[in-house]
Parts: structure tokens; C-alpha cells; sequence
């Protein structure tokens, strides 16, 4: 099987098509579709670190899950842990209110 699903019949018909479209300039086309093709694999390979290091950040290890963290998450995690009082009140403080 040929590229994306087209087997050789098919790519030869694609490149006699090919040829009389550009003639003698078909090489360079190829070239700047190739050179194309490439800068496009390296923007979607940007994305993909980016995607990486956002959801897969230490921060969110400890979820282990591979979503990003929603709104109230984030909160979550930046804001201090509540710690409820270890000792009784004082009756300097009751008598305040």
C-alpha cells in the first residue's frame, strides 16, 4: 500500500498529473512542499510541548490524570490548606462577640 491509502496505479496517475501541471519547475515545487510539510511537523511539534509540559507539569502529577486542571482545581492547588484550630477557645475570645 502506497501513501495515504493510494496504491501505485494511483500514484503514478497523480504524478503524470503532477507533471504536466508544473513541467520543468516540479521540482521545486516538490522541494517547497517538502520544506512545507517539515515546518508544519515542527509547529505541531511546538504544540505538542506545549500541551506536554501544561498538563504534565509537577503540579498535576499528583492528580494522575492526563486533563488539564479545571478552574476550581487550580484554585485548589495554590490556595493554602485550611487547618482547623488544634486547641479550645479562650474565653477572652467569646466574650469579644
Amino acid at each position: 500500500m502506497g501513501f495515504a491509502g493510494l496504491g501505485m496505479p494511483e500514484m503514478i496517475v497523480v504524478g503524470i498529473i503532477a507533471l504536466l501541471l508544473f513541467g520543468k519547475k516540479l521540482p521545486e515545487v516538490a522541494r517547497s512542499l517538502g520544506k512545507g510539510v517539515v515546518e508544519f511537523k515542527k509547529g505541531l511539534r511546538g504544540i505538542e510541548d506545549d500541551l506536554d509540559t501544561n498538563v504534565y507539569s509537577p503540579r498535576n502529577e499528583s492528580t494522575a490524570t492526563a486533563r488539564p486542571a479545571t478552574k476550581d482545581e487550580s484554585v485548589e492547588s495554590s490556595a493554602p490548606k485550611f487547618e482547623p484550630p488544634t486547641s479550645e477557645p479562650t474565653e477572652h475570645a467569646s466574650s469579644q462577640s
